[in-house]
């Protein structure tokens, strides 16, 4: 496989999940200079690349290795457990936390909002 080959296929996977590059490199922790640098078709360190692809569930040479509905679905619910868990810690410290039926109930609820709802655009948002 070429570079060209597995850049097209990050690529094609990156719009596919519409991140951002500046997303996409928040989320694999490395410099929006970085993941330019390697869109751009430049050389860069195989961490940098073995980074990107994680994040875009595909293997180092950019295989498939989470399916894109599954890797939807679980950044839903890693940012409805993060949003969650905001609101009941704070409503912990105030002694109004919510019951676990409540409290899945509001994570199921704000997942699907990050789905389908007005917080889609903000899915793989940082």
């Amino acid at each position: 496989m070429t570079r060209l080959h597995l850049l097209e296929k990050v690529k094609n996977r990156k719009d596919q999940l519409g991140i951002t590059d500046e997303n996409l490199s928040k989320l694999s922790k490395l410099g929006t200079r970085t993941v330019s640098r390697f869109f751009a078709g430049e050389d860069v360190k195989l961490s940098t690349v073995e980074k990107v692809t994680n994040v875009l569930g595909l293997d180092f040479a950019g295989n498939e290795v989470i399916d894109i509905n599954t890797l939807i679905e679980n950044r839903a619910k890693e940012k409805a457990l993060y949003i969650v868990s905001l609101v009941q810690d704070t409503s912990a410290l105030e002694m109004q936390g919510l019951g676990t039926t409540a409290v899945n109930n509001l994570i199921e609820e704000t997942k699907q909002q990050f789905l389908t709802g007005e917080y889609k655009k903000n899915l793989w948002a940082s």
